[in-house]
């Protein structure tokens, strides 16, 4: 889950205090008291508070950078959001949905070897002067990158690398125990294409049945007609290694800061500004109440009600990530008068 902060905060206010003025197409907002944040009381206020100071510094609109500076020496962390935030509900005629994504954690090495055969290619230059470059297939069965020294590392497993892939981001662990973390590198042009979607298609599953740990397991069964499979989605994903970020802490999000499990979510921005409070409140098998921060963005996240929950780094995080489809609601904390300012003028 890879995203660009650079204009998208600004832009993401512009486009709605714009969409206001619109009642027949914009967003719709609507200012709530924190006595009408289901759980607000019974949450870890300090945790999420940890979190916006993480990433509060890359906010550069003046009512943001004096609540980070205030955040900086905030003592009582329910206190500081209840006092210069407002809780306000952005709604766009869509139902609210949570859906969940995580960190892969691959085994890897630095050289090749008869298991680790699986390169992870940085994006050569030719590549980015075309759009689109070479297929998926053009790439890994035409050997269009072999020997011109673009690996990273080797893994061993060809299906964890399309999902790493898929995910933009995660880890490598190599077998004397270190780690390298890599982050989204380039593209090649072609457009995705869904493997579950296919596989339905193909009828293979009922579109109730597939996840991403079905399709992984499928592929492993059937190798040769599950790399075939991989091959209906042209689209490649390079990779570039991301050294500055220590592998105990979560990869970089869409602020170009690590992200954190269960406290980050990812947005819509042209919604929600990037480096907003959020408090969720998930329902489903597992419902959640919590204060998150929207620190990441995602291309298949888009909606005033829309979010993708970060689990964490590995095998279990993307478990729960891949089965993670739930309604609810999203509110978001804004500085007092940016709130204000959002109502229609007969409501200010």
């Amino acid at each position: 889950m890879i995203g660009r902060l650079g204009v998208a905060l600004t832009a993401g206010i512009l486009a709605m205090t714009g969409a206001a003025a619109d009642a027949n197409t914009g967003p719709s907002f609507a200012i709530l008291g924190f006595e009408d944040l289901d759980g607000w009381a019974m949450d870890d206020h300090a945790a999420a508070l940890d979190v916006f100071r993480n990433t509060c510094g890359d906010m550069p609109d003046p009512d943001w950078v004096t609540l980070c500076a205030v955040a900086a020496d905030a003592r009582d962390a329910r206190q500081f959001f209840e006092l210069f935030f407002r809780p306000v509900m952005i709604t766009d005629g869509e139902a609210g949905l949570f859906t969940g994504y995580y960190e892969p954690e691959l085994d890897g090495s630095p050289v090749p070897t008869a298991r680790y055969r699986h390169p992870i290619y940085a994006m050569p230059p030719e590549a980015r002067a075309a759009t689109p470059w070479l297929s998926r297939r053009d790439i890994l069965a035409g050997g269009a990158l072999s020997g011109r020294g673009l690996e990273i590392a080797w893994v061993d497993d060809p299906v964890e690398l399309f999902f790493l892939q898929i995910q933009g981001s995660g880890r490598v662990r190599y077998p004397d125990g270190r780690y390298i973390r890599v982050g989204y590198g380039g593209a090649n042009g072609h457009p995705y294409r869904s493997i579950g979607q296919e596989m339905v298609r193909r009828g293979i599953y009922q579109p109730h049945q597939v996840s991403a740990e079905v399709i992984k397991n499928w592929v492993r069964r059937n190798p040769a007609d599950g790399e075939e499979l991989l091959f209906h989605n042209p689209s490649y994903v390079f990779f570039r290694e991301v050294s500055q970020v220590p592998a105990d802490k979560g990869p970089l999000g869409a602020m170009n800061r690590s992200i954190t499990a269960m406290r980050t979510i990812a947005v819509d921005p042209a919604y929600t500004p990037l480096g907003a409070p959020v408090w969720i409140e998930k329902d489903g098998a597992d419902p959640m109440r919590r204060l998150m921060i929207a620190q990441d963005t995602g291309s298949a996240i888009k909606g005033a009600q829309r979010a993708d929950v970060f689990i964490g780094s590995g095998d279990d995080a993307g478990r729960i990530a891949g089965t993670l489809r739930d309604p609810g609601r999203m509110v978001v904390l804004m500085p007092i008068q940016r709130a204000y300012a959002l109502l229609p003028e007969s409501e200010q």
